[in-house]
């Protein structure tokens, strides 16, 4: 920020911006975290995806028109600097479009196997305080440009997510379901989720799939900057290293796991008390997964079921709207949102609260927590190693696949 304003407008001393900026170097990390909270409160609230941007587009927008007060009082920009762009207001307005617009080409381009998140996020920040700041230069070439773009970045996040949340309300029936997550571990309320959305939307069959290693902990583990501390009771605990880097969140939604093998089977287990099994499949697609995330698995299930509407099923919660994200990166899925107001928490559940998960499920977890090494579940025997619970008897749950 400080090369950009400097440069553009002769202004390497000037107090403001230099003060600006030793400001923004400081109060970024607080406001972050303070703009992913409230998008992160109103997901939850409204489970919509435009709610959510709009709130933080809110945010931003009045960061951005503060810098640009404090710019123009201070002399940073001279009068004629913001001619052509409404003024403050203005161009307060078109860099928060722009930067949300970029911000969300980043995370799509990460998500999509290109970059790392937080490489690309800082890139797309950076050139939008260059392209912002060459547009403060009078020029009006560079202001025609900077317009441009900032719409057609504002249209095409809030137009993805405006259709999203419209695909949501208006929608035919029928068609099959995906639900993704990490189901640390899958309770009650997620077998409600399956249950609704059969019902609600005449679905012949919802394919679930659990996640593997995010990408996100398998660069960090790979780069040495978060590791596997120890298990305890079942919970594979993951930590920062020295490498960590200190403004990168690596748990957005945890540190304490279950193994995705183990919480596959409580998945199994799950619907299969609730008598489930034969309108819901559990995927266990590792290879697909490590390859191309959950974007793969969509390719995977559209291959099998050609011709078949998919509907997204998701929570509100912050795993929830992240699995969002997936479905509306992926094509024309029908969202199924559902608000999360039970009370229900896998977060809960890991610290100890009883009554929200299946039976098969909750045997599970007191067996992790007494530190037993064998149990038996509907007759059939496992064995437990490290978290890892696997089948001991020659009659598995039967065999699950996508066709």
């Amino acid at each position: 920020m400080y090369l950009a304003y400097a440069a553009a407008h002769r202004q390497w001393l000037n107090p403001a911006l230099i003060g600006v900026c030793a400001f923004v170097a400081l109060f970024l990390p607080w406001y972050s975290r303070l703009s992913n909270r409230v998008e992160e409160k109103t997901n939850f609230f409204f489970a919509l995806v435009t709610a959510g941007r709009a709130s933080r587009f809110v945010i931003q927008l009045v960061f951005n028109y503060l810098v640009f007060t404090a710019f123009r009082l201070g002399g940073v920009l001279n009068s004629t600097a913001l001619d052509g762009v409404a003024g403050i207001y203005g161009i307060s307005i078109l860099t928060t479009i722009a930067s949300q617009g970029a911000q969300y080409i980043a995370i799509v381009l990460f998500n999509r196997g290109m970059g790392d998140l937080n490489r690309n996020v800082i890139f797309a920040l950076s050139a939008n305080i260059l392209v912002t700041a060459a547009a403060t230069t009078g020029l009006p070439l560079v202001k025609a440009i900077f317009v441009s773009l900032s719409l057609l970045l504002g249209g095409m996040i809030f137009g993805v997510g405006i259709l999203s949340d419209i695909r949501g309300r208006m929608h035919p029936k029928g068609g099959i379901g995906i639900f993704f997550g990490t189901f640390n571990p899958f309770h009650v309320t997620h077998v409600a989720i399956v249950k609704r959305a059969l019902e609600e939307r005449g679905l012949s069959k919802v394919f679930i799939h659990p996640t593997v290693v995010p990408k996100l902990h398998a660069m960090a583990l790979q780069r040495g900057e978060i590791r596997v501390s120890k298990v305890d009771c079942g919970l594979h605990i993951l930590e920062r290293t020295e490498k960590a880097d200190m403004n990168v969140n690596y748990f957005p939604t945890g540190s304490r796991f279950y193994s995705p093998e183990t919480r596959k089977l409580m998945i199994e287990l799950s619907l299969e008390e609730a008598g489930l099994k034969d309108r819901v499949e559990v995927l266990w697609l590792p290879d697909v997964y490590r390859e191309s995330g959950f974007h793969g698995i969509v390719g995977e299930i559209r291959k099998a079921n050609p011709n078949q509407a998919l509907r997204g099923i998701h929570g509100s919660d912050l795993g929830g709207m992240w699995v969002r994200g997936i479905y509306d990166e992926s094509g024309w899925i029908y969202p199924y949102p559902v608000r999360r107001r039970d009370g229900v928490s896998a977060t809960a559940i890991r610290l100890g609260a009883a009554g929200m998960t299946a039976v098969a499920v909750t045997r599970i977890l007191a067996a992790f927590r007494s530190g037993e090494t064998s149990l038996e579940i509907a007759g059939r025997a496992y064995s437990i190693d490290q978290g890892l619970v696997t089948l001991k008897s020659k009659e598995p749950l039967s065999c699950v696949s996508i066709k």
